[in-house]
């Protein structure tokens, strides 16, 4: 298991004070909560190896709050994101403490603690390392709706294994999941017709694009808010 170098480009700077949401534990985890619970509809933000307190991550989620979502987004990393320029600690010595299958465990105490807060509805989304987390909910019903956005780790057979809606937002220039993969994801599932899904590969932009933006590229930001609404449109459809 190891991630590509697009997967470390553009790190951003991290800051626990970003948003309009705040900060409390859910599940055990400590989370960025953004939205109302009254909502009683919930969506997931699992983040890339950078971890939840990226802004972009952040601004997204209170996006997503605003459309009337109950937005979580836990620290699967533990307070401890991949820093690139550690050279005593590379990917591959990182990526041993922090497998996608041990988040996927720690996620289900989170949604445990959601239901017990009265959630009735979760979706989730996951980017590059987070998304394999969120294929494994999907695999196993934990949740009602997924998206992911460049995908890393996430393979046909576990595609074929998604229970639940699924959006999945790709870039045009991917090594982790190049255009040919994610259309043979689609093509996997156009054969389960009780999975609904959507399959869009966006022109022009890299691995990491929807969160790992510059703010001065036009075309990579334009791109980042097209995935953005369509990801909150999936949960829209399929939650409310």
């Amino acid at each position: 298991m190891s991630l590509g170098p697009q997967c470390c480009e553009n790190a951003p700077t991290l800051s626990s004070s970003y948003g309009v949401g705040h900060e409390e534990e859910i599940g055990g985890l400590k989370s960025y909560v953004s939205g109302s619970l009254d909502s009683k509809l919930c969506v997931l933000l699992v983040s890339d190896i950078f971890g939840y307190k990226a802004p972009n991550l952040r601004k997204l989620a209170d996006k997503v709050a605003a459309a009337g979502f109950y937005v979580v987004v836990p620290d699967f990393l533990h307070e401890d994101p991949y820093a690139p320029e550690n050279a005593e600690r590379p990917m591959l010595t990182w990526l041993k403490d922090h497998s996608p299958d041990e988040a996927f465990e720690n996620a289900k105490p989170v949604i445990e603690d959601l239901k017990t807060k009265g959630v009735s509805k979760i979706g989730a989304a996951g980017f590059c390392w987070g998304a394999k987390v969120v294929v494994e909910l999907a695999k196993h019903t934990y949740i009602h709706a997924a998206a992911i956005l460049h995908p890393s780790f996430v393979s046909l057979e576990d595609i074929n294994g998604v229970k639940v809606p699924i959006s999945i937002l790709g870039a045009e220039t991917d090594q982790r999941s190049p255009p040919e993969l994610l259309k043979r994801f689609e093509e996997t599932l156009n054969a389960k017709p009780e999975v609904d899904c959507f399959v869009k590969i966006f022109p022009g932009v890299a691995h990491g694009w929807s969160l790992r933006y510059k703010d001065g590229d036009e075309h990579v930001v334009k791109c980042a808010k097209e995935a953005h609404q369509d990801m909150l449109d999936w949960f829209i459809k399929y939650l409310k």
